[in-house]
């Protein structure tokens, strides 16, 4: 993919001083939903990973959970004390839980603290800022990952396995499609903060899949939205964007995101049958089908010892503690918000876009 090559690059810096049983430590920056109840819990799973300090504007939120994962209150932070963290060497990375506007303030100033980045996606809200934050963790030689969970989920590394080898015969045509109805009153739904609706959020799975189900970049997008601007729900943001991916192979990519429709499925559809992941990128329960020689069946992967939350964690402190390569760099962000610019532009114009290498 467009920009592995940088990515390699950055893994290429010094490893750090590897010592027997040594764990990285995280700091873990926001404390909402997704830091508490997914990431968090699963530190137990890893196997060179631990929570080392936690950062939240909300006192109780602090002393709640550094009382129950056994964090001190020494390394307990505010955002105000944010820069503290440079002064305190059980901190060798931070996780990047905040609003997608935050995304690019906190990568910087972890980066110039001396700390590695795990961050969430979308990696942030414009294209102009992932390039200052790739910028600024390059500068500091700290490493920069974006937190693509399913990268690291059985069923999904199978189908790209599977997918681009040809099981099914060369890809002609993938459809992504994700979506679930937004409850009012959050963040999400607020522009200043997450830099757009469902495509910001749900919608970068589908976008995602097309591109690491493919291994391209696509190169051209149709795109068009549908959002009912009465529903105060979407005041500010889109609810549904529906997009056509080119990519240069010539497969093309059938896309939906939305925050009013309820699902979680690709297909990747080729020469001799296909692919079905339905659902596709869940937190668990992930099924596939495949089509082949006229029959369906169920495939299953391989088992492996952690699940797609542990084995992210435990991917950047693997390369932190050994100088091997990130699959999901900064570079990977990057290329994802470039996409969503030109869907964006597309829907907006009403015309089709190119997307720029």
């Amino acid at each position: 993919m467009a920009g592995m090559g940088l990515g390699l690059a950055a893994a290429a810096m010094p490893a750090m001083a590897a010592t027997p049983g040594r764990k990285i430590g995280y700091a873990i920056v926001g404390l909402g939903s997704y830091a508490t109840r997914q990431i968090m819990p699963n530190f137990a799973s890893c196997e060179h990973s631990r929570i080392a300090a936690l950062v939240s504007g909300t006192p109780e939120k602090l002393e709640r959970y550094g009382a129950e994962y056994g964090v001190p209150k020494t390394h307990r932070y505010d955002y105000k004390s944010f820069d503290r963290i440079r002064d305190n060497p059980d901190i060798d990375a931070v996780y990047i839980i905040l609003p997608n506007s935050m995304h690019a303030e906190y990568t910087i100033r972890a980066a110039q603290a001396g700390k590695h980045v795990m961050c969430e996606k979308p990696m942030a809200v414009s294209v102009a800022e992932c390039e200052a934050m790739i910028a600024a963790c390059r500068k500091a030689g700290r490493k920069l990952m974006i937190g693509y969970r399913s990268r690291f989920e059985p069923h999904n590394r199978l189908a790209i396995d599977l997918a681009r080898s040809g099981f099914v015969g060369p890809t002609r045509v993938i459809t992504a499609e994700h979506g679930f109805p937004i409850r009012p009153d959050q963040w999400r739904l607020d522009r200043p903060l997450s830099g757009g609706g469902s495509l910001m959020d749900i919608g970068i799975y589908s976008l995602n899949a097309t591109r690491y189900l493919t291994g391209e970049e696509p190169v051209e997008v149709m795109a068009m939205e549908s959002t009912d601007r009465s529903d105060p729900r979407f005041k500010t943001v889109e609810d549904r964007i529906d997009f056509l991916l080119r990519f240069p192979s010539g497969v093309t990519a059938t896309c939906v995101s939305s925050y009013s429709s309820a699902h979680n499925q690709y297909r990747v559809i080729g020469t001799e049958g296909w692919i079905d992941m339905e659902p596709g990128t869940p937190y668990e329960g992930h099924r596939m089908r495949i089509r082949k020689d006229g029959q369906v069946a169920d495939r299953a992967p391989p088992p492996m010892a952690k699940n797609q939350f542990a084995g992210q964690l435990d991917h950047l402190a693997e390369a932190v503690l050994t100088g091997s390569p990130i699959i999901v760099p900064g570079e990977e962000g990057l290329a994802d918000l470039r996409v969503i610019e030109a869907i964006y532009r597309s829907a907006r114009e009403g015309r089709a876009v190119k997307i720029a290498a």
